[in-house]
């Protein structure tokens, strides 16, 4: 009967302090990736306004790829191109506030969007008379 016990406790201490087993996916220098931090749009403080040559616009309909459609401030349509940095980083959608720079070549059609505004940002702008506030 001693035996019997004694080789149950060795068995679940065995089990306690045995080595760590790891599938292939693990290993202890390799992190898994988290979940990415998904920040309040009230929380990004920074704010932009157009420089020399841009402009402010609405996009009007996402037409794939990184081509948008854009009513800008100077009542002109111009099909606008989400630069590859904005492209990864900021998701676009539909009545978005964004700065559009027309290029130097067909400028009434096309144009570069530099920058998105957020809901609280685009209020902010209402409020100080950047943009109208029908816009």
């Amino acid at each position: 009967m001693v035996l019997i016990v004694s080789a149950l406790c060795y068995k679940a201490y065995a089990r306690r302090h045995a080595p760590k087993v790891m599938n292939y996916m693990q290993s202890e220098n390799v992190h898994t990736m988290g979940k990415r931090q998904v920040k309040s749009e009230s929380a990004l403080k920074e704010i932009r306004l157009p420089e020399e040559g841009e402009m402010f616009g609405r996009v009007l309909k996402i037409l794939g790829g990184e081509n948008v459609l854009v009513k800008c401030t100077d009542n002109i349509t111009r099909r606008g191109r989400i630069r590859g940095k904005l492209k990864r980083r900021v998701w676009i959608r539909d009545n978005d506030i964004v700065i559009i720079a027309p290029w130097d070549f067909k400028e009434a059609e096309r144009g570069d969007i530099v920058w998105r505004f957020t809901l609280p940002q685009v209020e902010w702008l209402k409020a100080n008379d950047h943009i109208p506030k029908d816009f």
